[in-house]
């Protein structure tokens, strides 16, 4: 039985008789019923009781939470003041917050009595070394359990398009349903329990999870009043019992600034997880809210869209909002498109402001939506009993009257959320509380034993895996050990304990842990916010045998990894995030370009800010917009702090007045700020971390790309101050080497007097790379041919970061072929590759005819590609660096690859996966491996096949010379400026204004001109009339944001890329303006109906008149100033429906 189950299935509340849900006073109720559950477990029934008050006094909004009128915290009318005044306010604030933590009974020695850790505990602990002591040997086993988790990180595979049409597909065809929820813009916290632990994404025992404790403490005193101690220490008891992990949003200003400081501090539970059977078992959002209801928790607010119209307006929606949208907007707009809305118990609107960081879309199970009304029938919102409760100093009082160090205000922090809540301060102060002066800090050999020692169960074998297989493979992760202290009375030299982080350094380390995952089902996913408690111990016989038969008992009972409502294959992880331009340009432009700003300049920072936008498909009027208040923000805030760089931490106190003004000048800047002026001065309670950023990464500002080098923006035009670097994403035999000759041979170079330079990766000793950077700095605005390849994403980050330091762009030029659905190359290239390698002599990298291994060379750089489909190739490269150069390759019209040169090619990469799966971790030779004799038959064999079809493979061939010219006008364009940036799948995204059935300009022309061969009237009207340059495009007006409302833009998104015909009935027109009037059609048996009350095709205004003239054509019909020629039978063309 679930942690859902035991909550629900007996849970009895006591209330006064005159009870909203009529029941008696004492009555036991079921809220919701489940399936039998697959797993053994024990069964449990939880009873609470509730009294309610019979009487809430009206309270103010701050007293509400807690506060004191007389203390509240405002922001002060001057920006500044004597530094004795600023004193003498802090010291007067600090005692008045003391006097009131004193008046709750908790003080810093009650504090240090709640830390349970024994001296004597903590002595044997460091004595001696034990873990250094601690052999493993076949006695030795280890028993590792997550203690703490989030979601698994999941990269989706396909484009943001592609997700959003499977997603729509999936809706529409009954077999899922779309689950929104909003994105509160907070930091990750973890709550396991006070035994269990607190956690923030990627460490533990700091101020973050000292802020996450005191917020959530204060919750409960918010919900339950003078019941909360009792509640909080229930809540601490079912969470270590159950062994359960509660994820959160935590909102707070004391933390550094985020899109907007939040008016009040919160959390909203963003997930609850099972960590006792096995895999970590996440549930559903219905199931979310029966627990956080019947606890009185925080719930998020969440949209459910299970029909294929809700679905595609819920898109459209967002498309139409998405640079300007804020809350009230874009929860009014899901509202009333959604199929059900649960409203968050925490208002968006009212807690963190207008500002909304974004939505989270995602698939679920299309049960979910009756299961949603089951619950919310059957659980609905238990009332706060804490209003009007003095809850004592509230987080920002505090934090403002510990000004001292970190630890001052972690210790003030605990102390004041309460013993019954936070007992033990051992995550914090563990060994210092006790004296003692050792760092928490574990030997990096409990890795190495825990990895050497027998798996206990199931679950530490699956850890185990996931470990090894990240080690193996070099993955970006830390696992860095801990003591823990929780332990340390039950430590001896046969039984240690530690508590792992699982660190993870880059999503990149997510996206090749799924690749793997595909490979091996069975492996366990990474998550984020990853935490794992681990035993080392010695086990006799007796309980070694125990041991080993209960393995066999469970090791194929572990539970699945996501709830009741989620979705078994590939689709469960569909998810996609939809951000708002409005929060954007704070966090990505104003706040991560700061740095740029102050240390490299406005130009570079103004390179910064373009290249993101583009990457963003950000409208071109908007583009405009934010350039020009862009502009003006690095030239207030540089202006205001000379070279000493704004903190990051509190952007917001300048940027938000900066806004505030900048938005009062005019109605279009107020839509393209969103919202400004609500200021919160946070300087005075801001939360104080040492050192800066931690060891864990947590004050790590979030960011789409890293801040690059100035590289290619608007028009892609490198500066001439700058360096270009042109690199090569290729295989061996892409004729890198001869384009790079050519083109130091050129005459004028790339048409610039910058010097062109080349280093050969072959003739290169040592780290190529770092070479190219040191020629770099030696000649800064100089052309680099970094004539090697760079098949991967290290070598990408590595020019990225050359880019960076340098002061450089890059361009990479890549061979154009189509490339496959899993690599961007095609076979019909790698023939070619191979064959060209196979025809050279006296190689300087020995890669040519005479090598003996020189196919299994080329498979191998082939699978270095291999997962990237050529678009996804192409477009992470545009997305990198700005620009994109396709060398031409294979003729368009060339016959298919022979029979036998694609069966040797479709061998040899069976053989390498064979090859791979045997001995990839050591990058064994083809020549020693196990195959090693399958492979000198296979380069045998490849060499007579490809040179028994060399008069195919040479004339599929583009001349040398041809592909050459193209190169070089490609990289001149770049360099001068007349060059485009392609589009790739994940630009395809823009701000929706209209809908509209696009007609086919042609056909209306024709229409009209023969209506001008039979009607003098129409003749004599358009003979003066240029239709071409006026038609040269067509639509019907559907909806208009400004004027109909996004919700009626959205709702088109129903027939979105559909042909609808269209009837034109008749011509009218004036000295002014012209239009058709038109009937529309039906899709799919459903009317297209459009919201203007006149529909029309406008086909020819006058100079001046606007297009929505067009509308008041039956008026001046019917005033006489206006023509109307009928079309009997009316004309029908098709056209389709689309967003614009």
């Amino acid at each position: 039985m679930s942690a859902p189950q035991r909550i629900l299935c007996a849970f009895t509340l006591t209330f006064p008789s005159y009870s909203f849900l009529a029941l008696k006073k004492s009555t036991t109720f079921f809220f919701l019923s489940f399936p039998p559950p697959s797993y053994i477990t024990l069964a449990r029934s939880l009873t609470f009781t509730s009294s309610f008050s019979h009487s809430h006094p009206t309270m103010s909004h701050n007293q509400q939470r807690g506060g004191h009128r007389g203390q509240s915290w405002k922001e002060k009318s001057k920006t500044s003041m004597s530094s004795s005044a600023t004193s003498s306010a802090s010291a007067v604030a600090a005692e008045a917050v003391s006097n009131r933590i004193g008046g709750l009974g908790i003080t810093e020695n009650s504090g240090q009595a709640a830390t349970q850790i024994s001296s004597a505990g903590l002595s044997k602990l460091f004595r001696g070394n034990m873990l250094e002591n601690f052999t493993v040997d076949n006695s030795t086993y280890t028993h590792a359990q997550v203690r703490a988790t989030f979601y698994p990180k999941f990269e989706n595979e396909k484009s943001d398009q592609e997700v959003r049409t499977r997603m729509i597909e999936m809706v529409s065809k009954g077999l899922a349903t779309l689950e929104v929820s909003l994105k509160h813009s907070g930091s990750l916290f973890m709550y396991a329990g006070h035994e269990g632990g607190a956690y923030a994404k990627n460490s533990f025992g700091n101020i973050y999870t000292a802020v996450g404790v005191f917020v959530l403490g204060r919750i409960f005193h918010e919900a339950w009043g003078t019941q909360a101690a009792k509640k909080q220490s229930e809540f601490n008891d079912f969470l270590e019992s159950n062994r359960m992990c509660i994820s959160m949003e935590l909102v707070t200003a004391v933390l550094g600034d985020h899109g907007q400081r939040p008016r009040e501090d919160y959390v909203v539970v963003t997930a609850i997880t099972e960590l006792g059977n096995g895999k970590p078992k996440f549930y559903s959002t219905p199931e979310i809210i029966a627990f956080c209801r019947s606890w009185r928790l925080p719930t998020n607010h969440v949209w459910l869209f299970s029909t294929r119209k809700s679905v595609t307006s819920f898109f459209a929606a967002y498309d139409a909002l998405c640079e300007e949208g804020t809350a009230t907007p874009v929860c009014k707009a899901l509202d009333e498109v959604a199929d059900i809305s649960i409203p968050g118990t925490k208002d968006h609107i009212k807690v963190q402001g207008e500002i909304l960081e974004g939505l989270v879309a995602r698939i679920v199970s299309q049960e979910s939506s009756k299961h949603m009304e089951k619950v919310l029938k059957e659980s609905p919102p238990l009332p706060t009993e804490g209003a009007g409760l003095d809850l004592g100093p509230s987080l920002r009082e505090i934090c403002a009257a510990n000004r001292t160090d970190e630890k001052q205000q972690i210790k003030a922090l605990l102390q004041s959320v309460g013993t019954s809540f936070c007992p033990d301060y051992s995550d914090w102060f563990g060994d210092e509380e006790a004296g003692d002066t050792h760092s928490r800090n574990a030997d990096k050999s409990v890795l190495s034993k825990f990895l050497q020692s027998h798996p206990a169960d199931y679950s530490t074998t699956k850890l185990q895996e996931m470990m090894r297989l990240m080690r193996e493979k070099r993955f970006p992760a830390a696992f860095k050990c801990y003591h823990n202290f929780h332990k340390v009375n039950s430590i001896s030299s046969d039984n240690l304990f530690y508590k792992m982080v699982i660190h993870v350094h880059s999503d990149s380390a997510f996206r090749r842990y799924q690749k793997e995952m595909r490979l091996k089902p069975g492996l366990w996913p990474l998550y984020r916010g990853f935490f794992v408690d681990i035993n080392l111990f010695k086990a006799n016989k007796e309980r070694a045998a125990e041991i080993a038969k209960s393995n066999t008992m469970v090791q194929n009972g572990s539970s699945s990894t996501l709830g009741k409502d989620a979705l078994a294959d590939e689709d469960a992880n569909l998810m996609i995030k939809l951000k708002f331009l409005t929060y954007k340009l704070r966090t990505f432009l104003i706040r991560n370009g700061l740095s740029i700003l102050f240390k490299e300049g406005p130009a570079a920072y103004k390179t910064y800010y373009l290249r993101q936008m583009k990457i963003w498909g950000t409208s071109a009027g908007k583009q405009r917009e934010l350039s020009k208040m862009l502009d003006e923000w690095a030239v207030y805030i540089r202006r205001k702090y000379g070279n000493k760089q704004l903190s990051q931490s509190i952007y917001l106190s300048e940027a938000e007045t900066f806004l505030e003004q900048y938005a009062k000048r005019s109605p279009q800047n107020q839509a393209l700020i969103g919202s400004a002026g609500n200021f919160v001065r946070a300087e005075d309670f801001l939360a104080i971390v040492e050192g800066g950023r931690d060891g864990e990464g947590d004050l790590e500002m979030e960011r789409e790309i890293a801040p690059l080098s100035p590289s290619p923006s608007v028009k892609d035009i490198v500066p001439k101050k700058e360096g270009l670097i042109v690199f090569f994403p290729g295989i061996p035999g892409c004729a890198k080497s001869a384009l790079c000759k050519e083109l130091l041979t050129l005459p004028g170079g790339l048409g610039d007097d910058r010097p062109v330079n080349s280093l050969m990766g072959d003739l290169i000793k040592g780290k190529y790379w770092q070479k190219v950077a040191d020629e770099r700095k030696r000649k800064p605005y100089s052309i680099m041919l970094a004539d090697k390849n760079a098949p991967n994403e290290e070598v990408w980050r590595q020019i990225e970061d050359m880019c960076h330091r340098t002061r450089a762009s890059a361009v990479p030029v890549v061979p154009d072929s189509e490339g496959t659905d899993t690599n961007p190359f095609s076979l019909d290239a790698l023939a070619v590759f191979m064959f060209r390698v196979l025809q050279r002599v006296n190689h300087p990298g020995n890669l040519d005819k005479g090598s003996p291994n020189a196919g299994y060379v080329l498979l191998m750089f082939y699978h270095l590609y291999e997962g990237k489909s050529r678009n996804e190739f192409e477009g992470e490269l545009v997305e990198r660096f700005g620009s994109l150069v396709k060398m031409p390759l294979l003729k368009s019209d060339r016959s298919p690859l022979p029979d036998p040169v694609k069966s040797i090619l479709e061998e040899g990469i069976n053989l390498y996966n064979l090859h791979s799966s045997q001995h990839g971790s050591i990058r064994l030779d083809s020549t020693k491996g196990s195959y090693a004799k399958e492979w000198v038959k296979w380069e045998k064999q490849l060499r007579e096949v490809l040179f028994g079809n060399t008069e195919y493979l040479n004339s599929v061939q583009v001349p040398f010379e041809f592909a050459v010219k193209q190169v070089l006008e490609q990289l001149k364009n770049i360099a001068k400026g007349d060059y485009s940036t392609p589009d790739t799948e994940k630009r395809k995204f823009g701000a929706i204004v209209f809908a509209a059935v696009n007609l086919p300009a042609t056909e209306i022309r024709t229409l009209l001109d023969n209506l001008a061969e039979n009607n003098p009237k129409v003749n004599a009207f358009l003979k003066d009339k240029d239709m071409v340059r006026s038609l040269n495009r067509a639509h019907v007006t559907l909806a208009h944001k400004r004027s109909h409302g996004v919700t009626a833009v959205a709702g088109y998104g129903l027939f979105l890329h559909q042909e609808v015909p269209v009837n034109l009935t008749a011509l009218l027109f004036s000295d002014k303006t012209a239009a058709f009037e038109v009937c529309l059609g039906s899709v799919n048996e459903e009317k297209v109906v459009s919201k203007n009350q006149w529909p029309h095709l406008t086909i020819w205004t006058g100079e001046g008149v606007a297009a929505k003239e067009a509308n008041t054509l039956p008026q001046l019909l019917s005033e006489g100033k206006a023509t109307q020629i009928e079309l009997n039978p009316p004309v029908t063309v098709h056209g389709t429906v689309e967003f614009y």
